[in-house]
């Protein structure tokens, strides 16, 4: 992945950035969760303040003293969130957890992060030129909308963020004057303008993660990374004509927002070394969640998660987004950035490249595997992956490389080694962990990423041959490419970890090979680069969400998350099913209701909306009724008689059926005209689906209307197995689409 590559690029710059202090062996940084604050959502300054004097009275009980309390805390959730952050340590933090006023106690773990073309793929736009029926017209481009984003922060000076031609700041923005950036050529000019209204920058929870300290001269927004920057830009960057990368995806770079404010939340750092690990802290994500909600952003886009979190209140995710987002899979468009790999018995092999370098001659050069090139001590394992060290210039010299790529793998590295080496050129092959993604990276040579099947066929080319030959082509982008969109090998999957009842993921959005705004810290030849991954694709939902919100201002995030839900696509562009990475016909576990439709998703007809009373209800059949209160803030009864079937979510999910019916319930909200509604079903095989009642009828906006949804298995079916099928609501003119998964008990 980039983020690896620019690790490498930068590193000999952010190792001069850290400070190391004395190691703390008892000690370890907890968050304590205390749930909802009991005064309004714009406190005081008494409010807060009190606030924080709870939390010292609360540590202090547990620690001795207040004085105790106020050393051992580190960061005070004083407005929207409830909780702390403070060093402690285990027997502390297991009498913590025992008070009946904590939700839970968890330690500061580690969280991992996780463009030109795509607006027109999604259908905002054709050959530059907008329709006037697209979301972009019919919201103003995201006019005024302020969008938050918890990365690695920002780089002001990009082009994706200069304001020609924006307005004064909107008055509803509440965080005025913050601007934790520094200027590049030492002026006291704030970087921030009226695109870029705001910066903040959380690390404390980095440092005491560490035990180090950050020199304050870098403690600030600026994005050393770009990976905040890229996803930042993605979701509301602003116009920018003449993009490329080395010729390759020419175009003009956009946000899905482009008119759109943006506000940077940096909570993601860089590695110290190999044993001090970069990423994204609990206790700085909850800070960045916790100011973001202060300075009134309209939507929060939070590219970055945990691996596969266990308990809903122990992941700073969970509880920042209960406060304030959904989850989102990756796919990919319909462009390629393509570089063919001929091989000697005249098999041609699609890979993907932004080299800018072609090979010597327009000839058929000699290819060596590259553990066959390696040095007589070294590894074979390591030589296959080309590390450092590995390779014999005397074997490598003038001929095309092949080295296997893992999930660990750094091809810009790979390509500088083969390289130096002698190498003309260089194939990189994917492993099965890698699978048929692959990635567009500028190398230094010639060179092409092939999927896992046909780096198979080069390996067995290479067996079976005495003297294998091959070409490389030139890097060149393509378009129009199918079928489009596929599902990515590195996209989210469900079935979801914490409650299994509800469909994870929610939708699917581009990810693959995404350009966007970068840093110029790691190397100054890229303004603009691509990236690949989830993280990229759930910008270019945050950026959807904010043209949503600025056309539906009083849309609760519920209406719009169904909005996008229920007028999603299941069908690629040729009409057939969305296949996943293998060429296999992909379900609602890889792209959840399907991929993203903005220009439906502005008139969906129906929503399924849910409020905050709707969240407690769910939380109850899992939670007490005193962390029910403490996470409500107020008195809330749970209800006994509660089925989590009936959860209001745009796609329904029942675990364990049996012979014996399940029904779920569901509300919807008419949004567009009056009409009449009827139901349609894709019925999962061996499963019986009856809905009552078959057909709905609206006389205006805001009516809501109720219908039950009957489940029962006909045939004894294997324990564990998951069927999918589909519900949909049609006027004539809105297809209201929900995903069916069952699971048999």
């Amino acid at each position: 992945m980039n983020f690896k590559v620019c690790h490498f690029l930068a590193s000999s710059f952010l190792l001069c950035l850290f400070l190391q202090k004395p190691a703390n062996a008892i000690r370890k940084p907890y968050i304590v969760y205390l749930g909802t604050h009991s005064h309004g959502p714009n406190p005081s300054d008494f409010e807060v303040e009190s606030a924080t004097n709870s939390h010292y009275e609360l540590l202090g009980s547990h620690v001795g003293s207040h004085e105790k309390a106020k050393e051992a805390i580190f960061y005070s959730y004083n407005k929207h969130i409830n909780g702390f952050a403070a060093m402690l340590e285990e027997e502390e933090a297991e009498e913590i957890a025992k008070n009946p006023k904590v939700v839970s106690v968890f330690l500061n773990k580690r969280r991992k992060l996780h463009t030109t073309r795509s607006w027109q793929f999604l259908g905002l736009e054709e050959n530059g030129i907008v329709p006037k029926d697209s979301i972009w017209e019919k919201t103003r481009y995201g006019e005024d909308t302020i969008i938050g984003n918890l990365d690695t922060g920002v780089w002001p000076e990009s082009e994706s963020f200069n304001d020609k031609g924006i307005g004064p700041i909107p008055t509803k923005w509440r965080g005025q004057g913050v601007c934790q950036l520094n200027n590049l050529n030492g002026s006291s000019k704030s970087p921030c303008n009226r695109k870029l209204i705001g910066a903040r920058t959380f690390y404390k929870g980095f440092e005491v993660r560490h035990d180090v300290k950050i020199k304050p001269q870098f403690t600030n927004a600026r994005d050393v990374d770009g990976h905040g920057s890229h996803t930042l830009s993605t979701a509301g960057g602003s116009f920018v004509p003449g993009v490329s990368i080395f010729g390759n995806g020419f175009g003009t770079a956009k946000g899905g927002s482009p008119k759109a404010r943006v506000a940077a939340y940096k909570i993601c750092w860089p590695d110290i070394s190999e044993t001090m690990r970069g990423g994204c802290f609990d206790a700085d994500i909850l800070a960045g969640f916790e100011a973001a909600i202060s300075d009134n952003v309209d939507v929060l886009s939070v590219s970055a998660g945990p691996n596969r979190p266990k308990e809903l209140f122990a992941d700073s995710f969970s509880i920042g987004s209960f406060h304030a987002v959904a989850r989102v899979a990756a796919s990919t468009i319909d462009r390629s950035f393509a570089s063919y790999v001929a091989l000697g018995d005249k098999k041609h092999l699609q890979g993907s490249s932004l080299s800018p370098k072609g090979l010597p001659s327009q000839k058929f050069y000699p290819l060596i595997n590259a553990e066959d090139a390696k040095l007589a001590k070294a590894n074979a394992t390591d030589a296959k992956f080309c590390n450092a060290g590995t390779l014999d210039p005397k074997k490598v010299n003038g001929k095309i490389l092949v080295c296997q790529i893992d999930e660990n793998s750094v091809q810009y590295l790979q390509g500088q080694r083969a390289s130096l080496a002698g190498a003309v050129g260089l194939v990189l092959a994917n492993d099965k962990t890698t699978g048929n993604d692959v990635d567009a990276v500028p190398h230094v040579l010639a060179a092409s990423n092939l999927n896992f099947t046909d780096g198979e066929y080069v390996y067995s080319y290479l067996r079976r041959t005495k003297k294998p030959m091959a070409y490389l082509t030139k890097a060149k982008t393509e378009l129009k490419v199918k079928p489009s969109p596929m599902m990515a090998a590195f996209s989210s999957r469900g079935p979801n970890i914490i409650f299994p009842s509800i469909l994870k993921p929610d939708i699917t959005a581009p990810g693959l090979e995404i350009i966007a705004a970068y840093t110029q810290t790691r190397t100054s030849r890229f303004p603009y680069f691509t990236i690949s991954g989830t993280s990229m694709s759930c910008p270019h939902v945050a950026g959807i969400v904010g043209l949503l919100k600025t056309l539906h201002p009083h849309w609760s995030p519920a209406a719009i998350q169904s909005a996008i839900m229920t007028t999603a696509t299941t069908v690629d562009d040729s009409g057939r099913p969305i296949l996943d990475s293998f060429y296999k016909k992909a379900t609602p576990f890889d792209y959840g209701a399907g991929h993203i439709q903005p220009n439906l998703a502005m008139d969906p007809g129906l929503v399924y909306d849910l409020d905050i009373d709707d969240y407690l209800s769910f939380l109850c059949t899992s939670f007490n009724e005193a962390a029910i209160f403490a996470i409500a803030g107020r008195p809330f009864p749970c209800s006994q008689s509660y089925n989590s079937a009936d959860f209001n979510y745009p796609s329904i999910t029942v675990l364990d059926l049996e012979k014996n019916s399940v029904i779920a319930s569901r509300t919807v909200t008419n949004v567009g005209s009056p009409g009449t509604y009827k139901m349609y079903v894709k019925v999962p095989k061996g499963i019986s689906v009856s809905i009552e009642p078959s057909s709905l009828t609206f006389n205006k906006v805001g009516e809501k209307k109720t219908f039950k949804v009957i489940l029962q298995s006909k045939v004894v079916a294997k324990h564990g197995g998951y069927l999918f099928g589909e519900l949909w609501w049609s006027d004539g003119k809105h297809k209201v689409r929900s995903p069916i998964v069952i699971r048999h008990k």
